[in-house]
């Protein structure tokens, strides 16, 4: 099956040996979103609550340069340097998705790249 290389200029550059998203078929493989600017590729300035809207914002734009939105996640993972934070990510999450929500994982890790505190990637299906 061909794979294509998804890419846009409203999501953080690749800042690694990797692409935005790889769809194959119907279904789009995300990378993961660190909290960057996609106009700096710097950290956004601010509390958790805006670097984890950032990267859904990133991950949404990503989505829609696949020709989908966050609705067609199927598996959301969510990596987080503390996870005091998991109830803040539930609470943002709540406003960019709607029930029936995606699978999920939260994983505590030690360190993001750039000192990031939240990293997420994301596994979508399109239909039609």
């Amino acid at each position: 099956m061909p794979r294509e290389i998804i890419q846009t200029d409203q999501a953080p550059a690749a800042i690694g040996t990797y692409s935005q998203a790889v769809k194959v078929g119907a279904t789009v493989y995300l990378s993961g979103q660190i909290p960057l600017d996609p106009a700096t590729l710097q950290l956004v300035n601010g509390g958790m609550d805006t670097q984890i809207r950032r990267v859904f914002d990133n991950l949404a734009a990503v989505a829609g340069a696949a020709g989908g939105n966050l609705a067609d996640t199927v598996k959301l993972n969510v990596f987080l340097t503390d996870l005091s934070h998991f109830a803040l990510v539930n609470q943002i999450m709540a406003e960019y998705f709607l029930p029936p929500y995606p699978a999920r994982a939260a994983i505590g890790v030690a360190a993001l790249p750039r000192d990031a505190q939240v990293e997420m990637d994301a596994v979508l299906v399109l239909e039609g």
